[in-house]
């Protein structure tokens, strides 16, 4: 049986923003970026539930 490819949320945008945390690309936190494999499929999509809000937060801010 393959094995699929862990899907990521990255747009190879790849800075933090430093007041944030957040990366300005995908929204996510270098914690979540660095383990983002390494986390089960159920945490991956709670993080990935979050992101709309960060990216809309980001947004607001004119971060993005």
């Amino acid at each position: 049986m393959p094995v699929e490819p862990i899907k990521s949320p990255c747009i190879k945008v790849c800075a933090v923003d430093g007041k944030t945390g957040l990366c300005l690309g995908c929204g996510r936190t270098l914690p979540e970026i660095g383990g983002w494999v390494k986390m089960g499929a159920e945490a991956r999509e709670q993080v990935t539930a979050l992101l709309p809000e960060r990216i809309a937060r980001l947004e607001s801010m004119g971060k993005r």
